[in-house]
């Protein structure tokens, strides 16, 4: 090679990074192309506010299942994408919404591991319902009947996990994981759609090395983003500082797994987890939460932070330390009177109060219950339901010593509790 003169050599070398600078940025603008077009189709007013139970919902579902299909990925369940399931009558989500025996359906595709990596599973996912015609959830409440299109509760989200599904797709290597991708359904309602998977998963539960979910990643501003769940690995802070060096997002890395998104129903089956978010603003559960307000590059960086992130995760060979936390007293069956620490499961009411989870050094942990458990009976309280539960917990006091009665598998096992203050 012949010997270049420096304002040469800095002149390739300017050229080199406007080259790089160029192919990165068509790269983004023909995601952002892809991505807005998803959310245009997901946001539309004839998809109803993809609430349950409507037409719209439907057909957001099937338009995310040929999105998959296009891009090469293999239907997660024996039906092909749709993991089809009717929400109990009896679930205490239905009460206020009326969507108990609606069918609905998870969309779920998988690309299959490698190597000695196969046998275990990444999980990325979105929810894409929504408000529907408002109601109950909407903060619009003059709004009654009118179309909730939720571009980015949780169009955004559904667009990246997309997005990430295909960018995923075209790696390879010789030792991965399987990478499970799940749009959810009935999010909005209480997590029921991702309730339903961790019960019927692909890939079994205990396989499962880590969830990543993305839910309202529309509104990119000043680069700021939320990992939400970064305390439930060791590892995960420093793993997402590594990967931002490419982005450079301002990234808040905080909390444990519990939360109002699809990452709580992984985070208590002991799998870590993350949720990525870009923020709440005016347009949150409004009417005005359209699709011209989303910043489709700034999601297209999530999602590419994203891919990379799911990539690390699939190929890694070390361990993560998953991190327990105790579940927040809020989650309990809530309002006043005396405190259990209990997280009921929003899914069903099997003539009782099914648990997911029992705060740790709560009254209901010292007791000895545990997630799993439903609970029939508080003191001379019969426990239908949720409202039942609440209501004992209300005419009770803290200090309280009472019999419990849950019902274990095909045992009813009765066992005493003092009950506590709530907040103390």
């Amino acid at each position: 090679m012949q010997f270049l003169k420096p304002r040469v050599l800095l002149l390739i070398t300017i050229a080199a990074h406007i080259t790089v600078r160029t192919a990165v940025a068509q790269g983004s603008s023909a995601a952002s192309d892809r991505i807005i077009s998803h959310i245009s189709f997901l946001a539309d007013d004839a998809r109803e506010g993809r609430g349950v139970g409507t037409t719209g919902l439907e057909d957001a579902a099937e338009y995310i299942a040929e999105r998959f299909a296009e891009i090469g990925l293999q239907g997660g369940t024996a039906d092909g994408f749709l993991q089809r399931f009717v929400i109990s009558p009896t679930a205490p989500a239905a009460a206020h919404t009326g969507i108990g025996g609606v069918a609905v359906s998870n969309v779920v595709a998988i690309i299959p591991g490698r190597g000695s990596l196969r046998g275990q599973a990444v999980v990325v996912g979105a929810h894409y319902d929504h408000l529907g015609y408002g109601g109950f959830g909407s903060l619009d409440p003059d709004s009654v009947r009118v179309i909730h299109n939720g571009a980015d509760d949780n169009a955004s989200g559904t667009a990246a996990l997309i997005e990430v599904a295909r960018q995923i797709q075209a790696r390879d290597g010789e030792r991965v994981r399987s990478v499970v991708f799940v749009a959810f359904t009935a999010e909005e309602a209480g997590l029921i759609g991702s309730d339903y998977y961790v019960k019927n998963p692909i890939v079994p539960n205990d396989s499962t090395f880590a969830m990543l979910n993305m839910d309202m990643v529309g509104y990119l501003t000043d680069d700021r983003l939320t990992a939400f769940g970064a305390e439930t690995a060791e590892e995960f802070s420093s793993l997402l500082e590594s990967i931002n060096v490419d982005y450079r997002f301002r990234i808040s890395a905080i909390g444990d797994g519990y939360g109002r998104s699809d990452q709580q129903s992984f985070f208590v089956q002991k799998i870590p987890v993350l949720h990525f978010f870009t923020g709440t603003h005016e347009n949150y559960h409004r009417t005005t939460d359209d699709a011209d307000l989303i910043n489709a590059d700034g999601i297209a960086r999530v999602a590419s932070l994203v891919a990379d992130l799911t990539w690390n995760l699939a190929t890694r060979t070390e361990p993560l330390t998953f991190v327990d936390a105790a579940p927040p007293q809020v989650a309990t069956s809530g309002g006043y009177g005396a405190y259990l620490g209990t997280i009921p499961d929003m899914s069903d009411s099997p003539g009782g109060v099914r648990l997911t989870g029992v705060r740790s050094g709560s009254p209901a942990d010292q007791a000895g219950i545990r997630a799993g458990d439903i609970i029939i009976q508080i003191a001379t309280f019969e426990v239908a339901d949720l409202y039942a539960m609440t209501d004992a917990l209300r005419a009770l006091e803290p200090g309280d010593t009472v019999a419990i009665k849950v019902r274990r598998g095909d045992e009813v096992i009765e066992v005493e509790a003092t009950l506590g203050r709530r907040g103390g």
